[in-house]
């Protein structure tokens, strides 16, 4: 699907850019339930997030796409190669869950990254129809790097304000509250649990892809089946069917694929075709395992608020790089709490959509913790004047008001 023709994106940006700053403008004006101002503009800014991900809807097609069966998505323009050249051509690395196969790589999930670079292309010059001129530890490194700055920058707002499937999940609580349908809730254990889980998931997933890459790593096969051959390096027994084992169960990536082909902006006959045995209902695209598990999560997303932000690995690691030591010390985008203006109500508790309590625990200052996504539902719902406030840099970016008063 083509909104523009090539020669025209230059024109299409700064346009899409002024409709998003007045759509802002407009939302901060005009919206006068003061408790529901920040989330509204949140809502706004999450959906023309996706569009700026998956800015090759609007962009292309161009003249020669990369993988011409995929359809029109924009795969010759790789905005990774625009700022690293041959270095790094599969797009940038943001902590965002929008995957790699049907973005145009303007923006790439890094866990399939991380993965990737370490089987099948941690040594192999040719990836899916991109060259690597880097090793797979050089590219790690450049990916860890992109979300450790991204973290520190803009902390877990990445999640809250521009993850499309975090806005997946809202809609789903927003058809939720539509119905008059009350939220449920974990228990804190079973809560705190779940934000520990993450580190498992991401440490398991890593290590198996360490596992299929071992004979190009260490120069020892620990599987059989997993020597790597063919053109791409992935033609190799189990391995040629599960080269990056977490996006087999990643409910992003058919969401992703089958919204996109929905608009028109992949061939979904394409994707159709493929098959590689019983587990498979749609191929390397889509298969069982992960159409199963979205929907799953899709379920428990209509019941508890955010439920898969509670256990996704990659908002683990944007959270490690932003709330633990030492790194916390530097993050830029903090929520942070006055204890002398704070009654204990318990009313931000309750509205934390990933059930984060450190701005009811703690006693005051940065109360930012790894399950908190900046989303500023706990300033804007606090009714304390000043007794919360969401900050980047040390300047205020919004603070609880007291508007019981104020509305009466």
């Amino acid at each position: 699907m083509s909104v523009v023709t090539e020669n025209s994106p230059l024109i299409v940006i700064p346009i899409y850019i002024l409709m998003v700053v007045i759509g802002i403008i407009l939302i901060l004006k005009l919206s006068k339930d003061k408790t529901r101002k920040i989330s509204s503009l949140r809502l706004f800014i999450q959906t023309a997030a996706v569009v700026v991900i998956f800015m090759g809807l609007i962009l292309g097609p161009f003249n020669v796409p990369l993988f011409q069966p995929l359809g029109p998505a924009p795969r010759d323009r790789l905005i990774g190669a625009d700022f690293f050249g041959n270095q790094f051509p599969d797009g940038i690395s943001f902590p965002i869950l929008a995957c790699y196969y049907p973005n145009g790589r303007t923006i790439t999930c890094p866990i399939w990254q991380l993965q990737a670079y370490l089987f099948p292309f941690w040594e192999h010059a040719r990836g899916y129809n991109v060259y690597y001129s880097t090793s797979g530890l050089e590219k790690i490194g450049i990916v860890i790097a992109m979300i450790a700055v991204s973290a520190i920058i803009l902390g877990r707002s990445v999640c809250g304000w521009l993850c499309p499937f975090g806005l997946y999940q809202d809609v789903l609580s927003r058809i939720r509250k539509s119905t008059r349908l009350r939220h449920l809730s974990f228990s804190d254990k079973t809560s705190v649990k779940l934000g520990q889980s993450r580190y498992v998931i991401i440490a398991i997933f890593i290590l198996l892809s360490v596992i299929f890459g071992s004979y190009a790593i260490f120069g020892t096969e620990l599987i059989p089946g997993t020597i790597p051959g063919g053109p791409y390096g992935t033609e190799a027994g189990i391995i040629g069917k599960i080269n990056e084992p977490f996006c087999l169960v990643c409910p992003a990536r058919p969401l992703c694929v089958l919204a996109e082909s929905a608009v028109g902006a992949m061939k979904y006959s394409y994707i159709s075709q493929i098959t590689y045995g019983p587990f498979w209902i749609e191929g390397g695209y889509i298969s069982s395992i992960n159409i199963s598990i979205l929907i799953v999560v899709s379920i428990l997303a209509f019941a508890y608020r955010r439920v898969w932000c509670r256990i996704c690995p990659l908002g683990a690691i944007t959270g490690f790089f932003s709330t633990f030591k030492p790194f916390n010390r530097i993050a830029l985008t903090k929520i942070e709490k006055d204890q002398q203006k704070c009654t204990k109500c318990g009313v931000c508790k309750r509205v934390c959509p990933t059930q984060a309590t450190a701005m009811y625990d703690k006693k005051g200052g940065d109360v930012t913790e790894s399950r908190c996504m900046l989303c500023a539902r706990c300033v804007e719902i606090c009714p304390y004047e000043g007794a919360l406030k969401m900050t980047f840099a040390g300047q205020t970016l919004a603070v609880s008001q007291d508007w019981l008063q104020k509305d009466k």
